[in-house]
């Protein structure tokens, strides 16, 4: 379990009286207008709203943020992980994922139990996550990067269904988001019979829990069985979080931010934990709720509250996180283990061909307008090679560019999870090219790219300067970039939820679509990945002695602040380039740089030309299969490279590997 460096000066009892006092401040400053004013003869229109839909929405963000934090705080107890969360284990996403498949497939399901839909997904996520974990001794960072691939899998999905079926699921994405719009009480008064069940099973084991901080050993000789509490305690947290998600969407940080206050503040036994965490998050999330609607005002239904808790949660974790000292297993490197199976030179040519047979199936397979299979050649090959190439190119550049960032980040950070999607560095290009797009008219690719690249180095630059505090500990980089990317993924839903019509095409280039690529932007991501990636190439010796050490490695003559700096600036400038290319929700930039060490490739030189060479065949794969699978449907390049790359990363990252413990 974690320990903590230094405690809040006020006990967890004042934290939670102080944040409830403030929400019932903000909550009377937004009610305090209705009961004023004198009641209307006839039909009060203002007095029903209040009743009817802000008054319910008050008690369910009250419920709401008790039952995440109460989830997230029986989480990090059993796992003994102080990241762990509904939202970062993947729990939420599953249930999202599950509601929106029931949604189209089985609608008639929805009526009779949604809140079983959603527990039917959100215990598959957590199964997969804790078989995962299980295999490394559920370490947090194994927990969380398995969360990590289970929520992006979940949430690729989700957005395939979505855009395939957008006239159905429109007002799914601002519910996604965690919206806690009332039009009635049932969904408070249903939800709050439901969570106090559970929380009187939840005091059921408070005893139980606390023997567990003696030791496994201890525990077990007092009569604890530790399989059977870990599975009772993770179900009951798994029930809270979806019983949340299925009555208002996801709600992201309430239940990872709460605990960690309620501990910060002094909480130390297993019962002062729960019960204080559950208060903090409620006060928390009405806090979130009441500012939305007293800011956003009518356009208060249509900005998701999930979205505000991210926005908001992100600095407050920042700065929580610097206190917060954690003992964590250090992961073996998921291939470290394997034998070598071929020689670098022979890796490396076999690694060529995969890419070169990738471009050739992407330019001369496809579909005939009837549906049928057609190998190109001839005349049609003229005919539809100014239409593929330029997608081909623009998929093979920018995958190529995500797996040089990804390896330029894992040997940097010393963080074999480092990578632009998982540390957000990705969202950051997105989120400064949602600028362009509403703050320059008509910004062309120059200007958008700049955007972009402002974005990725404003996030690469506050996680790295945040793991530098931290001696560049993997746990906190992660975190950090867990932060941001749900901060920056937030404010992009939170602008896209206004209706705006760019909003669409912000949602739609988010998706990764290399339709309707040019010639002139796939030249122009062709010429940038030649320059950015050849100077990475020439930086192997930095990345060669990097991951020794820093004392190591200035030892050996590498000039440290300018190596990190530079290869830092360049890492985002990648990001940023790709991102333009095929979306922010790529899984190339993670996966390649592992599959090149899997193929032997473990040099610096070596393994980030393997990986360019990898992550250009998997994009290239990916936006085949997205515009013939489904056809003439087509499924956006990245997406795609989500949905097939993370259950085959998730396969690989099942093969057991050593930890050690480290305090």
């Amino acid at each position: 379990m974690s320990g903590l460096t230094q405690s809040l000066r006020f006990g967890p009892a004042a934290v939670a009286c102080a944040s409830l006092t403030l929400a019932a401040a903000l909550a009377w400053l937004l009610v305090a207008p209705n009961f004023a004013a004198p009641a209307a003869p006839g039909y009060d229109a203002a007095r029903m709203v209040l009743l009817y839909s802000t008054l319910p929405r008050l008690a369910t963000a009250l419920i709401a943020g008790a039952a995440l934090s109460l989830a997230g705080a029986l989480f990090q107890l059993v796992l003994r992980n102080p990241l762990a969360s509904p939202t970062t284990l993947g729990i939420s996403a599953g249930a999202n994922l599950a509601l929106v498949i029931t949604l189209l497939a089985f609608p008639a399901l929805l009526g009779f139990g949604r809140d079983l839909v959603a527990l039917a997904g959100s215990a598959a996520a957590a199964a997969i996550v804790m078989g995962l974990g299980a295999r490394r001794g559920f370490s947090p960072l194994s927990l969380v990067l398995s969360g990590l691939v289970i929520s992006l899998w979940c949430g690729a999905l989700a957005a395939v269904l979505t855009f395939l079926n957008d006239r159905y699921l429109v007002s799914l994405f601002i519910w996604g988001a965690g919206s806690l719009a009332q039009q009635s009480w049932d969904i408070p008064l249903s939800l709050l019979w439901k969570v106090a069940v559970l929380a009187l099973l939840c005091g059921a084991i408070v005893r139980p829990l606390a023997l567990l901080e003696l030791g496994d050993g201890s525990a077990a000789a007092l009569g604890v069985r530790f399989a059977y509490l870990r599975f009772f305690a993770i179900a009951i947290a798994v029930s809270l979080s979806a019983l949340v998600t299925s009555a208002v969407g996801v709600i992201g940080f309430i239940g990872l931010v709460a605990p960690i206050v309620a501990r910060l503040s002094g909480a130390r036994r297993v019962g002062d934990i729960l019960i204080w965490s559950s208060l903090i998050g409620a006060a928390l999330l009405l806090c979130a709720d009441v500012s939305v609607q007293l800011l956003a005002g009518a356009f208060s239904d249509f900005l998701p509250t999930g979205a505000v808790t991210a926005i908001f949660g992100t600095p407050v974790l920042l700065f929580l996180l610097r206190r917060l000292k954690m003992r964590h297993r250090v992961i073996a490197a998921p291939f470290a283990g394997l034998r070598r199976k071929l020689p670098a030179g022979r890796a490396a040519v076999l690694v060529l061909v995969a890419m070169l047979a990738a471009i050739a199936i992407a330019m001369l397979c496809g579909r005939n307008p009837d549906g049928t299979w057609q190998w190109l050649g001839g005349p049609a090959l003229a005919e539809l090679l100014p239409l593929r190439l330029p997608r081909v190119m623009a998929a093979l550049a920018s995958g190529a560019m995500l797996a040089v960032a990804g390896v330029l980040l894992q040997r940097l950070t010393g963080n074999e999870m480092a990578s632009p999607e998982v540390l957000g560095i990705s969202a950051g290009a997105t989120f400064g090219l949602s600028i362009s797009l509403f703050a320059v008219a008509a910004s062309g690719i120059w200007v958008q790219l700049g955007f972009a690249a402002s974005g990725a180095f404003a996030v690469l630059a506050v996680i790295l300067a945040f793991a530098l505090r931290a001696q560049l500990a993997p746990e906190r980089v992660l975190l950090a970039g867990i932060a941001l990317s749900a901060m920056v993924d937030a404010l992009v839903g939170a602008v896209a939820s206004t209706g705006d019509p760019r909003a669409l095409t912000l949602l739609r280039w988010m998706s990764g679509s290399t339709y309707g690529v040019s010639a002139g932007t796939a030249m122009a991501l062709s010429l940038a990945a030649l320059l950015l990636v050849a100077p990475a190439l020439l930086s192997r010796r930095w990345l060669d002695l990097l991951p020794l050490g820093p004392s190591s490695a200035a030892s050996l003559g590498v000039p440290l602040k300018s190596a990190r700096l530079a290869l830092s600036c360049l890492a985002g400038l990648l990001s940023a380039v790709a991102t333009l290319g095929v979306g922010p929700l790529s899984f190339v930039g993670l996966m390649a740089p592992h599959l090149a060490r899997e193929a032997g490739l473990t040099r610096a030189l070596p393994q980030m030309a393997g990986a360019a060479l990898l992550g250009g065949a998997l994009m290239v794969l990916a936006d085949w299969l997205g515009r013939t699978v489904l056809f003439p449907y087509q499924i956006p390049a990245g997406l795609m490279s989500a949905l097939v790359g993370a259950p085959f990363l998730m396969l690989l990252l099942f093969r057991k590997s050593r930890t050690t413990q480290v305090l």
